[in-house]
This record gives C-alpha cells, structure tokens and sequence, in this order.
C-alpha cells in the first residue's frame, strides 16, 4: 500500500439487467465524494467477467487514487475474482472502498478488514464443496444417479455407432 499521495475518487456502479436503476449507487458514491464525471456505470450481469468499464476504472488508477463501489459484490462475480482485481488496484498503488461493506484500504484497520472477509468466505466456500461432496457421495451410494442426463437414447446410440460401423460421416450421424 503505502500511497503517498491523495489521489482521486473514482467511482463504479452495476446493475445485472437494464431494468434496473443505478441511480441509488450513483447517489451514493456522490455522497461519498466521487465526482459524477468519475463514475463509471455499466448494466451487465455479474456472471459475465468481460466489464469493460470497470476495467477501464482500475486500468487508469494512479498511485493514491482510490476505487469506491457501493457494494463489493458490485466489482466481483467470486472471492478469487475479488481479490484478483483487489490485487490490480493494489499494484497500481491504489486503494478500494466499499461503501456499504464500510471496507477502506486506505487504513490499516480497513485493509485487515477485507482480508479478514475474504478469509471467512473463502472458508465458507469450501465448505459448502465440501457439503456439496459429500451429498453427492451419499446420493449415489444410494444408488441416484447424479449429473447431466444423456442427450441421446440407448437405442440412439446404437443407431449412431451401427452408422459409423457402415462408414457414415460424423456430420450425417450428427444429422442423422
């Protein structure tokens, strides 16, 4: 960390589909003392880890800026994807605030915080694999079968390979 200078206050805001309004978010970080101009909105959703805004934002970072959100799960779709771009601002020289989350790397204490958090999450992801493991070894001890159903018949597939047998192409057995 160790910023030495005050930087600026740059701002991003996300909503998932265009129905939804940023402007409680734009509110907010303008409370916060993020310049409207220094806002950078988007309306994607958080599965897409393509956000060319929020790329932008972090890319044009300056030692001592520093990134403000409304909520972190606004920058990040994961824990990993989290710290991975947490890590971007970091090397850049720049901190990250959340508002809502009441998270400011630009303290000591904030840093501690958020590293605190994401070691907790991090747990509780793992567990929840691990629940999730273990319901699933228990289901198929049962004898449940467990995945994705198969998108062709048995007798499909005999009719697929008696067709590859006779010297059929994979494209007229796809068609087929």
């Amino acid at each position: 960390m160790g910023a030495s200078r005050v930087g600026r206050l740059i701002g991003y805001a996300r909503v998932s589909t265009e129905e939804q309004n940023l402007e409680m978010q734009i509110a907010a970080l303008e409370k916060a003392g993020v310049p409207r101009s220094s806002i950078h909105v988007e309306k994607v959703s958080a599965a897409v880890s393509q956000r060319p805004k929020l790329s932008w934002a972090i890319e044009s970072l300056r030692e001592g800026d520093t990134l403000v959100c409304w909520k972190m799960d606004r920058i990040a779709r994961s824990l990993a994807d989290l710290m991975r771009r947490i890590k971007q601002i970091e090397d850049s020289g720049a901190n990250f605030r959340s508002l809502t989350e009441h998270i400011d790397t630009t303290t000591p204490g904030g840093r501690l915080i958020f590293h605190v958090l994401g070691a907790l999450a991090e747990f509780e992801r793992d567990l929840i694999r691990e629940r999730t493991r273990a319901g699933v070894k228990a289901a198929q001890e049962r004898g449940v079968r467990v995945g994705v159903d198969p998108k062709l018949s048995p007798k499909q597939i005999a009719e697929a390979q008696r067709m590859r047998d006779r010297g059929q192409s994979v494209y007229k057995i796809a068609e087929h």
